[in-house]
């Protein structure tokens, strides 16, 4: 009974190591221009904004037009969960991606892409920002509420299967004959 208690206990304690909120992989939660979004003007600079830290130096992002060209001017800037990209003065009536790979908050690489576009009568660089945090689309929107949850799953199921082998294997030993004649003395 004792060998069953301490499996369960370690199991029970590898499940709660397992599920810390920092082997979570960054998940995109808003972006200025927002995703799908048709503008009036052409946006200065994109922001993606994700649910945690992003790390310093390894941020990629790119802007293309539906012919393959490049509108991003310069390199990205990374301040805590905010990446942004300066842009240069788009041609109205095109959709643009922006394409993105960051190293997330666990090193693990992040990338994603995003499109809006520019309404066939858009005109000059707008000055102002539609609010960063409101662009979430709903399947990021819910992976941010689940904390980015697709590696803690792997983890708990991991977890579990390691605590049902560890259950198996006491019971066993507890019932062989054996462990029988400990208990009785033979």
């Amino acid at each position: 009974m004792r060998r069953l208690l301490t499996v369960l206990l370690l199991a029970c304690a590898t499940v709660g190591l397992a599920h810390s909120p920092a082997q979570a992989h960054n998940v995109l939660i808003g972006s200025d221009p927002k995703d799908g979004a048709t503008l009036t003007a052409s946006p200065e600079r994109v922001t993606l904004v994700f649910d945690q830290v992003v790390r310093q130096g390894y941020a990629q992002v790119g802007v293309t037009g539906a012919d393959g060209s490049a509108w991003a001017d310069g390199v990205a800037e990374v301040a805590a969960e905010r990446v942004s990209i300066k842009v240069k003065p788009l041609p109205a009536g095109g959709t643009y991606v922006v394409g993105y790979r960051i190293l997330s908050a666990d090193g693990h690489p992040v990338t994603g892409k995003i499109t809006f576009s520019l309404a066939p009568d858009a005109s000059g660089v707008s000055t102002g920002t539609t609010g960063a945090g409101a662009g979430s689309s709903g399947a990021a929107a819910e992976a941010a509420a689940n904390g980015g949850a697709g590696m803690a799953v792997v983890w708990i199921v991991g977890a579990l299967l390691l605590l049902a082998a560890g259950t198996a294997v006491a019971l066993r030993r507890s019932s062989s004959p054996a462990a029988q004649g400990e208990r009785t003395g033979a």
